[in-house]
């Protein structure tokens, strides 16, 4: 293979990375809505669209392997690849949040929420847009940018908190939502660990141009929920 087909299957590799990001950013500001809007049909399709979103990484893997075992590539070559191959686990690691939400919706069934949902989508719009530029600035290798957005995980932490303290409150003025509180709170949690994993690829794009790989999310990794 020549080194012109190369950088193309290369390209083409990246476009199918950032497909399946924005698969991952539809399905996970999808679920939010089916939540917040009770609407359980589309929590279904999210559900049984999850299904796309594994095959896309299963091709993006077969693909980068493929790569890397027939073409000897390069130092960088092969970091973009291992990164890639890292990064298109973490994007289905995503999808698995957003239809673990889809299903927090289905079990918290008919009954009326709690309260409005307002931090919740916020949190979750600042995930989708970290994960948006984190694709990118890989895709560009801007490692400036991607420690910008290593920084703003920090607000998407103290949404969560705050979440938190105000589910903790409502159970503790009425035992009768500690069923629904606790279903929401683990709504937000899987926001939360989005975007922490959205981290994870800013850390690969300092790899790919540095080769230093260093973990600068101070998060703990708990249990994921999904």
């Amino acid at each position: 293979m020549t080194r012109v087909l190369f950088e193309q299957r290369m390209q083409a590799l990246l476009d199918d990375l950032i497909a399946l990001g924005s698969m991952v950013e539809e399905a996970l500001l999808a679920a939010i809505q089916a939540l917040k809007e009770r609407d359980f049909q589309a929590s279904e399709r999210i559900i049984a669209e999850d299904k796309g979103i594994n095959q896309k990484r299963y091709d993006i893997e077969k693909e980068a392997l493929v790569l890397i075992a027939t073409q000897q590539p390069m130092a960088t070559d092969l970091r973009v690849l291992a990164s890639v191959l890292e990064i298109a686990t973490e994007l289905e690691r995503m999808g698995d949040y957003a239809k673990g939400i889809a299903n927090i919706n289905l079990m918290i069934g008919e009954e009326p929420l709690m309260k409005p949902l307002i931090d919740l989508p916020r949190m979750a719009e600042m995930a989708a847009s970290m994960l948006r530029r984190a694709l990118d600035a890989f895709v560009r290798r801007d490692v400036g940018t991607a420690r910008r957005i290593i920084a703003e995980d920090d607000e998407v932490d103290a949404l969560y908190d705050q979440v938190y303290r105000e589910l903790i409150t409502y159970i503790l003025q009425d035992p009768r939502y500690i069923s629904q509180a606790t279903y929401l709170l683990w709504a937000a949690h899987n926001v939360e660990r989005t975007a922490d994993r959205v981290t994870n690829i800013c850390e690969r794009t300092i790899f790919v141009v540095t080769g230093e790989l260093t973990d600068l999310d101070a998060t703990e990794n708990v249990e994921d929920v999904g």
